[in-house]
């Protein structure tokens, strides 16, 4: 049996929830959705308006709507006899926090990151 690298508790799961929705976003229909939505905002867009925008049939928008749902990047919410899906925020900031988090941690270059970089603009 093969031993597999365990991972500080707490960590694994943070990076297999993290891997979900770079795995969703690696489909270039869902990329263009997501970013449909994080452009909305916080209204988001009707599936109706999500599908004009994309030229894409209902099935095909209603697969790729379920596969970032289930991975928490978007959230659906139902008003009336409409269907509105809004992009999570908070799951965005914690992929980003989760990729961006570390940065530069190893750099060995005296004085840190360059000037220009986020991590050094943020200390």
């Amino acid at each position: 049996m093969r031993a597999t690298p365990r991972y500080r508790r707490g960590v694994d799961e943070e990076l297999e929830r993290t891997a979900a929705c770079l795995e969703a976003l690696g489909h270039p229909t869902r990329l263009a959705i997501y970013r449909l939505l994080v452009r909305a905002g916080s209204d988001g867009r009707p599936v109706g308006k999500i599908q004009e925008a994309l030229a894409a049939p209902a099935s095909t928008l209603s697969h790729h709507l379920k596969h970032l749902e289930m991975v928490g990047l978007i959230v659906r919410r139902r008003e009336g006899t409409t269907h509105r899906c809004v992009a999570s925020f908070p799951t965005m900031d914690q992929v980003l926090g989760f990729l961006t988090r570390e940065c530069c941690a190893e750099d060995a270059a005296p004085g840190g990151p360059p000037a220009d970089h986020p991590r050094r603009a943020a200390d």
